[in-house]
């Protein structure tokens, strides 16, 4: 047989009021409750704490979750004319209790579903970030690439600069060159993207004739539009030749495919 302090200290009041408690165990309690004044004022404390936490962590809820609540509330029953909670078959708790109850569950739903929306939400700012981070190593590439071009245009185009084209000979009669050549400057430019490509043993390069010795101007590298070679005070001519990868330090005069006269 329960007494209040059995009730209060072995967690039955809680039980009750969760409506976990067997039909029999469940009429017991409701009857000490409706004997006991005491105990009946420390189950509505207890009952009207469970409501004030409920209300104090709610959150709006989407229209349609709240409407099928709404409904659901008011086909729910009612509390008893004698202040306990009645029982239908199973389980029974008060009209308060179920909207309590209702919007803690219902707090746990919408929880769930900022959460989700919370971690979509992550997902895209980190894709934003990436994409972002992209786009700006893009802008720098173009940035620099726009640099370049500039300043391989204001060199070529500088009214001082003499320009000359290196056709290729019988070795070579489809590859051509275009050499770009500041004396006031000591400069030379090349643009090498007429030359014939070759394997990856060979490579060609550059040298300059000064009173019959060919003095080395560097190796020409065919992967970029401007290369920047040696000037050489006093040259002649500018001659290319086809030579081992690497380079040579002297010219392979068999292998001249193309030379021009300054």
């Amino acid at each position: 047989m329960m007494d209040r302090n059995t009730i209060k200290d072995t967690g039955v009041l809680e039980q009750y009021l969760l409506g976990e408690l067997s039909e029999k165990d469940s009429r017991e309690v409701a009857q000490i409750l409706k004997e006991d004044s005491e105990l009946q004022a420390y189950f509505r404390k207890m009952e009207d704490d469970m409501e004030q936490m409920a209300f104090e962590n709610a959150i709006s809820p989407p229209t349609h979750i709240k409407s099928n609540l709404l409904n659901s509330i008011k086909n729910s029953d009612t509390v008893s004319e004698e202040g306990v909670i009645p029982i239908q078959q199973k389980k029974k708790i008060s009209y308060r209790f179920a909207i309590a109850a209702s919007l803690a569950a219902l707090f746990l739903c919408t929880s769930g579903w900022l959460y989700n929306q919370w971690k979509n939400t992550e997902a895209t700012i980190v894709t934003l970030q990436k994409e972002t981070t992209n786009l700006q190593d893009r802008l720098v590439t173009v940035e620099d690439n726009l640099k370049e071009t500039d300043k391989w245009y204001r060199a070529i185009n500088n009214p001082k600069v003499v320009q000359l084209v290196l056709k290729g000979n019988e070795k070579s009669p489809t590859s051509s060159a275009v050499a770009y050549v500041n004396h006031q400057n000591k400069e030379v430019i090349l643009n090498p993207q007429g030359l014939s490509k070759l394997d990856n043993s060979k490579t060609y390069q550059m040298w300059a004739d000064v009173d019959g010795e060919m003095i080395d101007m560097g190796v020409i590298a065919q992967d970029q539009e401007m290369i920047t070679m040696k000037y050489i005070e006093n040259a002649a001519s500018l001659n290319i030749t086809i030579e081992p990868a690497g380079g040579n330090d002297h010219p392979t005069v068999e292998q001249l495919i193309s030379n021009v006269y300054l």
